[in-house]
């Protein structure tokens, strides 16, 4: 990929300017000599999903990072809790609060539009809207108006001036059921989160639904796939249950990298060291996994022990036993600097478009 500091780039701008031209942007000398951008697509849903979005984001912003970066955000869609939850049983709509989300992540965060700030505020009280946020509401109503959610979310794109595209991972309706260790089962997201017993395996209902037309495709075509972080079997997982999906995954060429998960999430995955969330993603789906980007800082011991009091405790990596699975761990400091143990977009950003561009 061309830097902004290149010598060919220098030497265009030096010649334009020796000649009274204006001097000719970056992203205008990229068209010109056609140079493909990275295509990365990222896959989740929850909060894992928009925290590697805005870091691409910026990242794509001409003014401050690289125009020659195309990003596709893949949703899930068997969020059944909150206000989407509520649009679902009223409406039969289909969830859109995940997708509010990577849209409001793409566009550069509510602190930097209005409309961003409108699209993610959530009316208060106990009645009517209450619970609501204006995103939601905005575009089931676009859904409704065009009859085609994939389009709702496409305008929904311009009006906030994304910088990408996102796609539901598919447009039929469907619930996620949990087969759990004892042998019961768990229907329904928001259910499984509450059931607090230990997960052996997640199925969407109806099973294989049919992908986003244009999913497949920029699975094929992307240079590196990053799929998490989240919630392992309500965000990460569903996805890769949709039709196509996995196949596409292992004949991609893309690099397909897991986001590890910095702690263990109360009642879904406790006691999960990171080789445990990569096995559970090959027996759902296969060897889809090349690498997975891990932490290499340890939080702050007072944050850790405030989560420890929740029962969330850091993910514990075992590099040898990952590479036995057959994956490579890719290790960097990936910590937020914020009291809450967070992932930090920014280098997470940096870390993949690192990855995409060397191959790892």
């Amino acid at each position: 990929m061309l830097e902004s500091d290149s010598p060919l780039n220098e030497a265009w701008n030096n010649e334009d300017a020796r000649a009274g031209r204006r001097t000719v942007s970056r992203n205008e000398l990229l068209q010109t000599l056609d140079v493909r951008p990275t295509r990365i697509v990222a896959m989740g849903g929850g909060t894992g999903l928009p925290m590697v979005l805005r870091g691409l984001a910026r990242r794509a912003d001409p003014r401050v990072g690289d125009p020659g970066l195309d990003i596709t955000a893949v949703v899930a869609m068997s969020d059944d809790g909150g206000s989407s939850g509520r649009l679902r049983r009223t409406r039969g709509a289909l969830p859109p609060g995940d997708v509010r989300n990577c849209l409001v992540a793409l566009a550069g965060g509510k602190a930097t539009s209005p409309l961003s700030e409108v699209f993610q505020y959530r009316f208060a009280g106990r009645k009517g809207l209450a619970g609501h946020a204006v995103g939601n509401l905005l575009i089931s109503a676009l859904a409704e108006l065009k009859g085609d959610f994939v389009e709702a979310v496409r305008v929904s794109g311009e009006l906030l001036g994304i910088k990408g595209r996102v796609l539901p991972s598919t447009t039929s309706p469907v619930q996620l059921v949990a087969r759990m260790e004892d042998s019961t089962e768990v229907v329904g997201e928001s259910n499984i989160s509450r059931a607090h017993g230990r997960i052996q395996k997640v199925l969407l209902s109806p099973r294989s639904p049919p992908p986003v037309d244009g999913l497949l495709e920029a699975i094929y075509t992307a240079d590196l796939i990053a799929i998490g972080p989240g919630s392992l079997y309500s965000s990460v997982m569903p996805n890769l249950l949709v039709d196509g999906v996995a196949q596409a995954l292992c004949e991609t060429r893309a690099l397909k990298v897991m986001v590890a998960n910095l702690m263990t999430q109360p009642g879904e995955t406790d006691g999960m060291d990171c080789l445990d969330h990569v096995r559970a993603v090959i027996d759902h789906v296969g060897p889809v996994l090349d690498a997975v980007l891990i932490n290499g800082s340890a939080p702050p011991e007072e944050s850790a022990r405030r989560y420890a009091l929740k029962g969330s405790y850091p993910v514990r990596v075992d590099r040898r036993a990952l590479i036995s699975a057959g994956v490579v761990p890719v290790e960097a400091d990936l910590l937020k600097d914020c009291p809450r143990i967070r992932h930090d977009s920014r280098k997470v950003a940096r870390c993949l478009l690192k990855m995409a561009r060397s191959g790892l």
